[in-house]
């Protein structure tokens, strides 16, 4: 058994407005497939289009809280997870505290004025393209991270995970909890998450990842990732030792890098090791959007119960062919991973 809250995770909550559309539905609002943005002016009467739509879903998501949620699956642990993050009083909100109450999530959210944020998950064939309005998530403030009562969830946990795209909303939360787990000897935990993280956030992804234990993150980020720093080359295995020696407050860093279907690439103490992931037909793929979360959660999942390297890819290769075979980041009620 974990204890309780050792898992925490801070990030924008999402109501994933999710359907299946073409490629005149990408042309039209200037989307790029298999890509992630931040909606502008033009994006936003998408949102109302998408919820029209016979096929519509409405999942909670965001990166961090999908991660949260699949790790607390997988431990079967009630409470073993927290997260942190910013929602509007409505009912996408009510939706959103429903959802983590279920999924056994312990979440404070901090509730604004604001509409609640949304992702419109736009899934042409297999692939998916997100954009993100973020709304009341943007709204995210450290005043609410360092009330008592959700401090305590700091305290609490000895695991804390925060995906990429957190780094546009509090950059200053980050560096509070990042801060807090050096000093503690706590694992502090990010994810690269999007390409424009990486070209447009440098300065604050930098100064975050000088306290990573682990950074998370996939090939096509960690390739720019590197253009943007200048490192003259693609090759993902040389990229992950890159980002694993990257300056670091305390303690080594160990670089985790997923290539969809190709080996996991793991950077740890000078040295790379690949891992197959599990190969799906793709007549059982539903779904890949939550693919990357999914791997981390599952990972995350066996690093909590002190599990090799191996056993937590292994752990993140499962819940990742799991739920890409769910719409959006479900699965079913429990999991059959030993």
């Amino acid at each position: 058994m974990v204890s309780e809250g050792v898992l925490l995770g801070m990030g924008n909550p999402l109501l994933d407005i999710s359907s299946v559309v073409d490629d005149e539905f990408l042309k039209k609002y200037e989307i790029l497939p298999e890509n992630a943005i931040i909606a502008d002016e033009k994006h936003l009467p998408m949102y109302d289009e998408l919820t029209a739509r016979q096929n519509v879903e409405f999942i909670a998501g965001g990166a961090t809280q999908n991660t949260i949620k699949v790790a607390q699956w997988m431990l079967q642990s009630p409470g073993a997870t927290s997260y942190m993050g910013c929602i509007g009083k409505d009912k996408y909100g009510e939706e959103m505290k429903k959802n983590a109450e279920t999924s056994g999530v312990n979440a404070h959210y901090y509730e604004v004025d604001v509409p609640t944020g949304t992702c419109a998950v736009c899934i042409v064939g297999s692939g998916r393209s997100l954009v993100a309005n973020l709304a009341a998530a943007n709204h995210y403030k450290p005043e609410h991270l360092t009330k008592p009562e959700n401090w305590a969830l700091v305290e609490k946990a000895k695991y804390i995970y925060i995906a990429g795209f957190f780094l546009t909303v509090s950059p200053e939360s980050i560096m509070l909890v990042a801060e807090h787990a050096a000093k503690n000897n706590k694992v502090f935990m990010m994810n690269l998450s999007a390409p424009f993280i990486c070209e447009f956030y440098t300065k604050v992804q930098d100064d975050a990842l000088k306290y990573c234990d682990y950074i998370f993150g996939n090939e096509t980020e960690a390739r720019k990732y590197a253009e943007v720093h200048g490192w003259q080359t693609d090759n993902v295995e040389e990229i992950a030792l890159k980002l694993a020696a990257l300056p670091k407050v305390s303690g080594k860093r160990i670089a985790v890098i997923t290539q969809g279907a190709d080996p996991v690439v793991v950077a740890k103490d000078g040295k790379v090791t690949t891992y197959p992931v599990i190969l799906l037909p793709k007549e059982k793929m539903v779904d890949t959007n939550s693919a990357g979360d999914a791997f981390v959660g599952g990972f995350l999942s066996q690093l909590v119960q002190e599990k090799s390297i191996e056993e937590c890819v292994k752990g993140g290769c499962y819940a990742a062919n799991v739920i890409i075979q769910h719409s959006g980041c479900t699965y079913p009620a429990k999991p059959d991973f030993n």
